[in-house]
C-alpha cells in the first residue's frame, strides 16, 4: 500500500508538513490481564536506532549516559554481541531480507532514529515494507522520528550557499533514493501524526574517524579520496555536533521539518588534511606519513570530481530554530579535540618498529 504521494518538489513537501495539523500523541493500548507489561512499557523514554553505525553508536552512548533505554540494530551476530556488552539490546537487521518482526519492536520505542542508508535498485529497505510499517506502528508508542539522509541530495550547485529550501537536484542514484526515503518517512510520521524530521548530514567525522586518523593509519589514498582532494567546498560536521542537533529536536520537535545539520566553514579537504598533518607531526613526530600531496588538477583528474557536487550547505536554520550551538564550528576545532584526547599507546605501531 502507498502511504502517500509527494512531489518531488522539496517546498510542497515542507508547505504540507509545515500545516497546523492536531498531530496527536503516541498511545500505548492498555492491556488489563497484564498490568506489569503495561508498567514496563510506560517507564521512560526508549531510543531505538535503526543502523548502529558511527553515528547510532555515538549516539547511543550519549543517550545512555542521559540514562535513556537504548535499544538498536547492526548488521551481524559478531556486531549484536558486541552492542550487548556496551549494555544496548541489539538486533540483527538484514537490509536485503528485512524481517517484519522488527517493526513489532520499534513500536515499543518512544523514538526512533534511521541511520540505514537506501540500497542501489532498492531503496529505503524498511520502507520496503511500508504498507507493514504504517500499520503496525500505528498502534505504537513512537512520537519522534529522524530519518538521517545527506546533504547529496542538492546535487552540484556551482559553489553556491544552500539551505532548506535550494531546489533538489541529486545527480546519483543513491542521492535520489535518499530523497525518496526523506519524502516517505515525512509522510509516514504525517499520517500517523508522530513528529517526524529529516536531518542533511554533511561529511561526518570525529574519533577514529578523522583526517588525523587517516594519516595515523598510513594507508594509501583511495581513488575517491584523491578525487575529493580537488573540491572547493565540503560541508561537514562533527559527530558530537549531530547528537547535540538530535537532542535539541527530541526537546523541541517540529513535524514534517528538514535540517542541514553542518559545522559554519565548508573548507577544502586539501586544506583540511593539510591541519591535520601539522597536527600529527606535532603531537606524534614520525609516526604519521606524509600521504596528502595535492594531485595534479588535470582536465582528466578534475572529471572525476565526487558525485557530491559542489556546494556550500548553510546551517542556519538549525542554529535558529533548534538552537544548537556548535562544539566545533569549524574543523580546526574538532580536529584538535580528535588528537588532543589520542594516546600514543594506542597508536598503530610505525613501519619498521
Amino acid at each position: 500500500m502507498e502511504i502517500c504521494r509527494v512531489s518531488r518538489q522539496l517546498p510542497a513537501i515542507n508547505l504540507r508538513l509545515d500545516q497546523k495539523a492536531a498531530f496527536r500523541p503516541a498511545t500505548v493500548r492498555c492491556n488489563l490481564l497484564n498490568p506489569k507489561e503495561n508498567m514496563e512499557l510506560s517507564i521512560g523514554n526508549q531510543m531505538f536506532i535503526l543502523g548502529m553505525g558511527f553515528v547510532g553508536q555515538f549516539f547511543a552512548a550519549d543517550l545512555k549516559n542521559k540514562g535513556w533505554a537504548v535499544s538498536g540494530s547492526c548488521t551481524s551476530v559478531a556486531k549484536k554481541k558486541k552492542m550487548e556488552e556496551l549494555g544496548y539490546q541489539a538486533y540483527v537487521f538484514d537490509a536485503i531480507d528485512p524481517q517484519p518482526e522488527i517493526l513489532e519492536i520499534l513500536k515499543h520505542h518512544t523514538h526512533l532514529v534511521i541511520s540505514i542508508p537506501p540500497l542501489k535498485g532498492l531503496g529505503d529497505p524498511v520502507l520496503r515494507h511500508k504498507g507493514l510499517v504504517e500499520s503496525v506502528l500505528k498502534d505504537g508508542r513512537l512520537r519522534w522520528i529522524v530519518y538521517l539522509s545527506s546533504t547529496s541530495v542538492y546535487g552540484d550547485c556551482g559553489g553556491a550557499w544552500v539551505d532548506e529550501d535550494y531546489p533538489v537536484k541529486p545527480s546519483t542514484e543513491i542521492a535520489r533514493a535518499r530523497l525518496s526515503a526523506e519524502e516517505q518517512w515525512l509522510c509516514l510520521g504525517y499520517n500517523l501524526g508522530i513528529a517526524t524530521h529529516v536531518f542533511r548530514l554533511g561529511g561526518i567525522y570525529g574519533p577514529g574517524r578523522s583526517a588525523v586518523d587517516t594519516i595515523l593509519k598510513q594507508e594509501p589514498l583511495s581513488k575517491g579520496q584523491k578525487t575529493r582532494l580537488l573540491k572547493n567546498y565540503t560541508s561537514r560536521v562533527h559527530v558530537a555536533d549531530i547528537c547535540q542537533a538530535l537532542h535539541a529536536s527530541i526537546s523541541k520537535p517540529s513535524p514534517g521539518k528538514i535540517y542541514n545539520i553542518v559545522d559554519d566553514d565548508p573548507a577544502p579537504r586539501e586544506e583540511v588534511f593539510e591541519l591535520a598533518q601539522k597536527l600529527v607531526d606535532g603531537k606524534f613526530p614520525g609516526r604519521g606519513k606524509k600521504l596528502y600531496i595535492p594531485p595534479e588538477r588535470t582536465e582528466s583528474v578534475v572529471m572525476e570530481k565526487s558525485s557530491g557536487g559542489e556546494k556550500r550547505v548553510s546551517n542556519a536554520h538549525m542554529k535558529n530554530e533548534l538552537g544548537v550551538k556548535l562544539l566545533h564550528p569549524t574543523y580546526r576545532s574538532g580536529l584538535q579535540s580528535i588528537i588532543e584526547k589520542m594516546d600514543s599507546s594506542l597508536l598503530p605501531s610505525s613501519p619498521g618498529s
